[in-house]
């Protein structure tokens, strides 16, 4: 009698699986040899090549070059401030300047000497401004103030709070200076100071 069971089971269980493939079939079709040839189905245009850009400089910074410029910027202060938190200059190191990099770094081995590590969480970035932008020579200067939202603490080795607030978010008022070689073809701008 167990047996008759577990044969009505094996059949049920074959009846559903059949519907299904059945049913995936009739939705998705089969394969006759007679399908259209989608690359003829639309007309393929050759990709134009892209146009050079002009040098960029003072007099080209223009809006929308202003905009994309500040895009980047904002990615590039996210993730400064997140990897310094962290500890983790090597994902950063082509944002900084030498100077600043070694900044940043002194400040993580110092943090690591006293046993401490910081806890920081990246809200967001309230708004970004160019607040100021000329040409040095070949470089291009642009000063950047940034408003963002963090909440921020540094702890001991026992993890006790020694500075800032675990829970708080505090508003963030920093001045950043990029910079750029206008003769270069490297897209990549330079974070050379870093006031708060």
């Amino acid at each position: 009698m167990n047996y008759s069971f577990e044969y009505i089971d094996i059949i049920l269980l074959a009846m559903i699986a059949g519907f299904i493939f059945l049913r995936l079939r009739g939705i998705l079709g089969k394969k006759t040899g007679f399908e259209e040839n989608i690359n003829s189905s639309f007309p393929h245009e050759e990709v134009p090549e892209t146009k050079v850009s002009p040098v960029l400089n003072a007099e080209t910074f223009d809006d929308a070059a202003k905009k994309d410029f500040l895009n980047g910027a904002k990615i590039a202060y996210e993730s400064v401030i997140t990897s310094f938190s962290k500890g983790d200059l090597k994902s950063i190191k082509n944002l900084l300047a030498k100077d600043v990099y070694d900044q940043f770094d002194e400040a993580i081995r110092d943090k690591q000497a006293r046993n401490e590590t910081s806890d920081t969480t990246f809200i967001g970035i309230n708004s970004a401004e160019i607040k100021d932008h000329n040409q040095n020579k070949n470089m291009l200067e642009v000063s950047v103030e940034f408003v963002s939202e963090i909440i921020s603490c540094i702890k001991d080795k026992d993890n006790k709070v020694v500075s800032g607030d675990a829970q708080k978010v505090k508003k963030v008022l920093d001045t950043w200076k990029f910079i750029k070689d206008s003769t270069s073809k490297n897209p990549n701008w330079l974070i050379v100071d870093t006031q708060a």
